[in-house]
């Protein structure tokens, strides 16, 4: 197995790195923890820890002083808990005279497929000198359990697929400043096509055909590798179908009770508690994602019925029947991920009078924010029933603001109790901030 890892370390250290799109993550390195990336499959965890490394390199580090890992190397297979030390033992005795006098720079892709790894980098980072780096799809990686067993000894980042102003990135085009008559036109064309392709990198610019082809790839991959066989699940069938109805039923409510019947009108004998676990599997895999109704009592919010996205609008289209997705919830579902990326807490909020509101949001340091997705107000009823749900929820909240988001159309509306912002989808994810 040294042999093995040695040549892995090699290989890796001739390669010509492939950094794609600069990400617009604010990952940093503090010494004496492990940055941790963690995100969906395919996301551009990978390419975002080749960008680190091309830094390192343009800085001065030597090759020979970067340790790279990708742990879904078959090769690394019958790697364990127990003999993960091999690693340290592999590359020091390729660089012997590098231990405890030169600075290694350690990445290890997917990590999280090896169990035992943490016990791995807390002794790693305590006993030599070194800067860690670990991607991992799960968000168990965030989870206080791990930062008890590795002692504090690590940060985590969520990395997702392209934000649209990372699209505008990859397409070449400035996405910051004022916006002339011809900024405006690129801006929009290139919403046009994010809309259609989303934000996986892997997919942006391939045709429609083997773009829906590898949607689907991914998203027979997330459930069993992420779900399957990660949590050695007996049913599996059972998880698929509740994927496919979470799916085509996506920015739509939802409760355990009505999973739980609609699993048992196809066969499957499963109990209340599994289709619960299964939920928060999908949730762990960032692949779909659970939001409550905004209540200041948990056991209110867990009481009532959830809404559920997907990482990403797309992708959802790709995979969905088609018979229950509307365009109306692609466009919910965008503006979902585009807030995840800022706020792990999202709720949509419920007026006293039944009206409702897609999301509520509370960003660190910075005051709470209503936002209605509507792909059109041109319908004199619709306008009608959004805008009276915002200035609602403004005067339950005591908020001056909210926004409602659509496909092309903008304006302000003053109202008495404050401003009502409409703004087209475009507009608004660029005015959001790059991170959190």
């Amino acid at each position: 197995m040294i042999e093995t890892i040695k040549a892995i370390i090699l290989d890796f250290q001739e390669t010509r790195l492939e950094t794609g799109v600069p990400r617009r993550i604010q990952m940093e390195s503090v010494p004496g923890k492990a940055s941790v990336c963690i995100g969906v499959r395919r996301s551009g965890k990978s390419t975002y820890l080749f960008q680190v490394i091309q830094r390192l390199l343009d800085a001065g580090v030597k090759p020979a002083n970067i340790l790279f890992l990708n742990f879904f190397d078959d090769r690394l297979h019958n790697l364990r808990s127990e003999n993960l030390g091999l690693i340290s033992e592999a590359y020091f005795s390729i660089y012997p005279e590098k231990k405890n006098s030169e600075r290694i720079h350690c990445f290890f892709d997917e990590i999280q497929a090896t169990r035992g790894w943490e016990s791995f980098v807390d002794r790693l980072l305590r006993t030599e000198n070194c800067e860690v780096y670990l991607t991992g799809s799960s968000a168990r990686m965030l989870s206080k359990e791990i930062a008890t067993q590795m002692r504090g000894r690590a940060l985590s980042w969520e990395i997702f697929p392209f934000s649209f102003r990372e699209f505008m990135d990859y397409k070449g085009l400035d996405s910051g400043g004022a916006f002339s008559t011809k900024k405006q036109l690129l801006a929009r064309k290139a919403f046009d096509e994010y809309w259609e392709t989303g934000g996986f990198p892997e997919v942006v610019g391939m045709s429609p055909r083997l773009r829906v082809k590898t949607h689907q790839e991914y998203f027979q991959t997330i459930l069993f590798r992420d779900l399957v066989e990660r949590h050695d699940v007996s049913h599996p069938r059972a998880v698929i179908d509740l994927a496919h109805w979470l799916v085509d039923n996506t920015a739509s409510l939802y409760s355990v009770n009505r999973l739980t019947g609609y699993l048992k009108s196809l066969g499957h004998k499963v109990p209340k508690a599994t289709v619960a676990d299964f939920l928060s599997w999908f949730e762990d895999a960032y692949f779909l994602f659970t939001v409550r109704v905004f209540d200041a009592s948990l056991a209110r919010s867990n009481a009532n019925a959830k809404k559920i996205y997907c990482i990403d609008h797309a992708l959802v289209r790709s995979v969905s029947s088609g018979i229950l997705v509307n365009s109306g919830h692609h466009l919910e579902n965008l503006v979902f991920t585009a807030l995840r990326r800022l706020d792990a807490e999202i709720f949509y909020y419920k007026t006293r009078t039944g009206r409702e509101v897609d999301f509520i949001v509370s960003p660190r340091g910075r005051p709470r924010r209503l936002v209605q997705v509507c792909e059109s107000l041109a319908d004199a009823a619709a306008r009608k029933r959004e805008i009276a749900a915002l200035i609602e929820a403004m005067a339950e909240l005591g908020l001056k603001a909210g926004t409602i988001v659509t496909r092309n159309e903008e304006e302000r509306i003053e109202t008495g109790l404050g401003l009502v912002e409409v703004l087209p989808a475009w507009r608004f994810l660029l005015s959001l901030p790059d991170h959190p």
